[in-house]
């Protein structure tokens, strides 16, 4: 679903988060008007910056009461955007397809797969749609991915993605598996989301190593057409995982021994994002389920 007014109007859950920001940013990127916030944190002096009119909530029922006297008034948001810890989002999608709005929501978009096929069969019967944030995808390193997959053959890839965190991430609910549903779904979802929509889909995986600040393992991709990828992959929060003289975040993605740089040009992505949503050309449940899916598994 396009936006239904001149001005698409946005509301938001998660304000006080980490990716909050490039949302805020990617609204007013495409003219949207943000009318409503919800976090039960209140440090929220971001909305300052890009929308000081909008309405704010730290009580989600108090949220919900607004929009939907808004959409009863005919002034409904067209699009909720979906920051909130993971575990929240099934039913904050759900709410956002229960006011009649479309949802934009940041990965993963659910912790299980069945959460997913629930998602679409309420999204059958609602005007609005769910669209996953799957930035990976309008990398520009994306396109030599799905060239070099498209051309069939066997590969090996290697992938060794480091972002380092403070003692903090233990505390949070990042930290917390049941809540997050580990690193290989708090950093590893867009990688994993990358490589199975270039080189097939999951016939086999191997975990090696599952902790609250690192995972490792194995994975096999095979292609409908012919082809196997096996994948080396390690994800980790710890900064001695970083090598050395390294500083910040490293990506290393290597296909056949070949880098394939995914290192830099994320900033711009959410804002590319909302302008594919707007033309309804982003992507939906059926597109983010297959990575969902094997991060599911990979957990158990």
């Amino acid at each position: 679903m396009a936006a239904t007014s001149a001005t698409p109007r946005f509301a938001l859950l998660g304000a006080a988060g980490y990716i909050a920001p490039r949302h805020l940013d990617a609204v007013r990127h495409v003219g949207g008007e943000l009318v409503a916030a919800h976090d039960p944190h209140d440090s929220v002096g971001v909305l300052d910056r890009y929308a000081p009119r909008a309405a704010f909530f730290t009580e989600i029922e108090r949220f919900d009461r607004h929009l939907d006297k808004l959409r009863r008034a005919g002034r409904g948001v067209d699009y909720l955007v979906v920051c909130s810890p993971n575990h929240l989002h099934d039913a904050h999608c759900r709410l956002g397809l229960r006011l009649g709005a479309s949802v934009v929501v940041e990965k993963p978009a659910t912790l299980n797969p069945w959460n997913l096929d629930a998602l679409a069969e309420l999204e059958a019967d609602s005007p609005g749609r769910v669209w996953c944030v799957l930035q990976s995808r309008l990398h520009p390193s994306f396109a030599r991915l799905r060239d070099v997959g498209a051309a069939g053959g066997d590969h090996r890839v290697r992938i060794r993605y480091v972002t380092p965190r403070g003692p903090w991430y233990r505390y949070s609910w990042k930290g917390d598996p049941e809540r997050s549903g580990g690193v290989t779904a708090n950093i590893g979802i867009h990688l994993f989301d990358a490589l199975l929509a270039c080189f097939g889909e999951a016939a086999g995986y191997e975990v090696t190593e599952a902790g609250v600040e690192r995972a490792a393992g194995r994975l096999s991709l095979k292609r409908a057409g012919g082809g196997r990828t096996e994948v080396d992959w390690l994800l980790s929060v710890r900064a001695d995982d970083l090598p050395a003289g390294h500083e910040g975040p490293y990506r290393l993605f290597e296909v056949d021994g070949e880098r394939v740089d995914f290192s830099t040009g994320f900033e711009a992505l959410h804002r590319a994002s909302y302008e594919h949503i707007l033309a309804g050309r982003g992507f939906g449940l059926a597109d983010a389920r297959p990575a969902v899916a094997l991060v599911s598994d990979l957990r158990r």
